[in-house]
C-alpha cells in the first residue's frame, strides 16, 4: 500500500519544489522516500522541479530545461559545503510552511489550550468535534510543539502588603544526640511573613497534624497576631487531597483556621516556587543555624532557634528588602489579626465504623450513636472531656463524656424503641400503664407491687402482656377478684382469665352470705388453740 502523506508534508513538498529543491533533497529533509516525492510532485503536476524566485530563465528551452538539473547539483554541492545557507533556504520553506498550516484559523484556540495544559491529541480530538476541523493530528501535534518551544516568561514575583501572608516548610533539623550517643533525627519547621521576613522555628521529630498545629499556634503567639492567609505546600499532615482549584484539608485544619480566622492556600502540586521566600528561609536556617550542630534534647534545639531567630535572623539587613527584618515586622505587627481569647482546643480526630451494638470504639471505649447508623462510617473527634460524632456531612450527632469508667456510654435516645424492655422502663412507668387499663388493675398491681417489692417489677410487665390476649373488662373482673383474696400470683389472674367457671366460683366464695372473711376464720383459730 503506497505511503499517505499528511496536508502538512504534502503542502512541504510543494513549497521546497517551487523554490528549486531537488526531489533528493526534499526526500532528505523531509526524512521521505525519493519515490514517495516523486510520486506525489506528478500528481500535483510538479514533475520537473520549479524555478525559485531567484532563477532567470535560460535563452533556449532545452538550455532552460537543463539548467534545473545543473543547479539542483550545485545546490547539493553547495549545501554540503555550506549548512548555514541551505539550513537558512529551509527556515524561509519552513516559515512559508507555518503561515498555510492547517489548523492555522484555529491558531488563537488551540494556543489557548495548550496555556490551560491540553494535549495535543486532546486538542485534536476537541477540533474535530467542536469545531469541525478536517486536517491532520500531526499539524496539530506539530504546531502544539512550536508553542510549547516558544521562550517562556521570566517569573513574575509577588509581593505582600503588611500582613497580608506567611508562607511554611519543612526541611531537615539538627540531629539529636543523647548522653548514650544515640542519634535522633529532626524535622525544622519555619513560619515566615512574607512582608517583613521575619520568622519563627521550631524543630519537632515527626510531621503530624498536632505537631504542624502547635508550631503554627507558637509563632502566632511569638508575633503576637496572626497572617491572613498561610501558604503552604501539600504536605500529608495538612491536605488530604491535593488539587490546585479546590483543594482537600484535614477537618482539624480547617477547624484550627476558623479559631484564628485565617485561610489556608496551598500551592499547585511540584512548585516550589509558588513559596519561594520560605525556601530561601529554610535554606537560611539550615545553613546559619544548625548547620554542623548537635543538641542533647528538642528543647535545647528550640531554645536555640528561639534566641537565633530574635537576636540573628531579625537583626539582618534582608537582600531583597536592604531593610532590617526586625524594623519591617514592627510596620507589619500592627496589621496583623488579633489573637483570640485562648488557644486552640486540641484534638484527635479519625473514622470510626459503627458496629452491629450501635457504638463505636474510641481508646478502648465504646460510645453510642443514633441507631440508623449502624453499619456506616462516621467522624470522630475526642478530646481529654468530650467525644463527638459527626456524620459524612460533618454535622454532629452525639456528645459524650469522658469522665466516667465503664467501658460502654449508651444515651437512652440511641436505644430503638423496639430494642427496649418494658422492664427497663420502672415501676412508676408499669404503674402508669396499668391504671390505664382499669382502676381495679391499677389496685391489683399497686397491692401487689407493695407485698413482693422489686421482684414484682417483672410480674407488672406480665400482667401488662395479659391485655394482648384478653380483653380490659375481663382483665379488670380477674383483678378484682385477685385482690379481694389477697392473691398476687401472676398465675392466679391467668388462671381467672382462662376458666370462667372458676371464676363465678371465686365471685361466689367472696359474695355468700355464709362465708365468712378468712381474717375471720385466723382470729377463731388463734382464740381456740391458746
Amino acid at each position: 500500500m503506497a505511503n499517505e502523506l499528511s496536508m502538512a508534508d504534502r503542502e512541504t513538498i510543494v513549497a521546497l519544489l517551487r523554490q528549486g529543491w531537488s526531489k533528493r533533497r526534499i526526500a532528505r529533509e523531509l526524512k521521505l522516500h525519493r519515490d514517495t516525492v516523486r510520486r506525489y510532485a506528478r500528481e500535483l503536476g510538479l514533475e520537473g522541479n520549479q524555478r525559485g524566485p531567484g532563477q532567470v530563465a535560460g535563452r533556449a528551452g532545452d538550455e532552460a530545461r537543463a539548467e534545473p538539473k545543473q543547479a539542483t547539483q550545485s545546490e547539493v554541492t553547495a549545501g554540503a559545503t555550506a549548512p548555514q545557507t541551505a539550513s537558512t533556504e529551509a527556515s524561509v520553506g519552513c516559515a512559508e510552511v507555518q503561515s498555510r498550516s492547517s489548523c492555522e484559523p484555529w491558531r488563537a484556540l488551540i494556543e489557548e489550550k495548550t496555556e490551560t495544559g491540553l494535549s495535543a491529541q486532546r486538542i485534536y480530538q476537541d477540533l474535530r468535534a467542536e469545531h469541525g476541523y478536517q486536517g491532520a493530528y500531526e499539524a496539530v501535534k506539530r504546531m502544539v510543539r512550536r508553542l510549547n518551544a516558544a521562550q517562556p516568561l521570566p517569573f513574575r514575583r509577588m509581593e505582600c502588603v503588611p500582613g497580608a501572608e506567611a508562607q511554611v516548610d519543612f526541611g531537615t533539623g539538627a540531629p539529636i544526640v543523647d548522653a548514650a550517643g544515640k542519634r535522633r533525627r529532626t524535622h525544622v519547621l519555619r513560619m515566615g511573613l512574607s512582608y517583613s521576613r521575619t520568622g519563627y522555628s521550631e524543630t519537632v521529630f515527626r510531621q503530624t497534624t498536632a505537631n504542624l498545629l502547635g508550631c503554627w499556634e507558637n509563632a502566632f503567639w511569638h508575633w503576637g497576631g496572626v497572617p491572613r492567609t498561610l501558604v503552604i505546600d501539600n504536605l500529608k499532615a495538612a491536605v488530604k487531597q491535593a488539587d490546585w482549584y479546590d483543594p482537600e484539608l484535614h477537618p482539624i485544619i480547617r477547624s484550627f483556621c476558623q479559631h484564628y480566622g485565617t485561610v489556608v492556600l496551598p500551592t499547585k502540586p511540584y512548585m516550589p516556587r509558588h513559596k519561594g521566600k520560605i525556601e530561601a528561609g529554610i535554606k537560611y536556617v539550615q545553613d546559619n543555624a544548625l548547620k554542623g550542630r548537635t543538641f542533647p534534647t528538642l528543647a535545647a534545639e528550640n531554645a536555640h532557634l528561639l534566641h537565633w531567630e530574635t537576636q540573628v535572623a531579625d537583626l539582618r539587613i534582608h537582600g531583597t528588602t536592604k531593610k532590617q527584618v526586625r524594623q519591617l515586622f514592627e510596620l507589619e505587627k500592627g496589621a496583623l489579626l488579633p489573637l483570640p481569647a485562648e488557644r486552640f482546643g486540641f484534638f484527635s480526630e479519625d473514622q470510626r465504623l459503627v458496629h452491629r451494638d450501635g457504638h463505636i470504639e474510641v481508646d478502648k471505649r465504646y460510645y453510642s450513636v443514633p441507631p440508623e447508623f449502624m453499619g456506616h462510617a462516621v467522624w470522630v473527634r475526642w478530646d481529654s472531656r468530650l467525644v463527638r460524632i459527626f456524620n459524612r456531612h460533618f454535622e454532629q450527632i452525639a456528645v459524650h463524656p469522658r469522665d466516667g469508667l465503664a467501658p460502654f456510654s449508651t444515651l437512652p435516645q440511641h436505644l430503638a424503641s423496639r430494642k427496649i424492655a418494658l422492664v427497663e422502663h420502672g415501676a412508676t412507668d408499669l404503674l402508669r400503664r396499668a391504671r390505664r387499663i382499669g382502676p381495679q388493675t391499677g389496685r391489683w398491681a399497686e397491692a401487689m407491687l407493695n407485698e413482693r417489692g422489686i421482684e414484682g417489677v417483672r410480674v407488672l410487665v406480665g400482667l401488662l402482656s395479659l391485655v394482648r390476649q384478653h380483653s380490659a373488662p375481663a382483665v379488670e373482673r380477674a383483678c378484682e377478684l385477685a385482690c379481694a383474696h389477697g392473691a398476687f400470683r401472676l398465675r392466679a389472674l391467668r388462671t381467672l382469665l382462662k376458666d370462667p367457671v372458676i371464676q363465678n366460683e371465686f365471685e361466689f366464695m367472696a359474695e355468700h352470705p355464709l362465708i365468712r372473711n378468712l381474717h375471720d376464720y385466723g382470729a377463731l383459730v388463734r382464740v381456740e388453740f391458746n
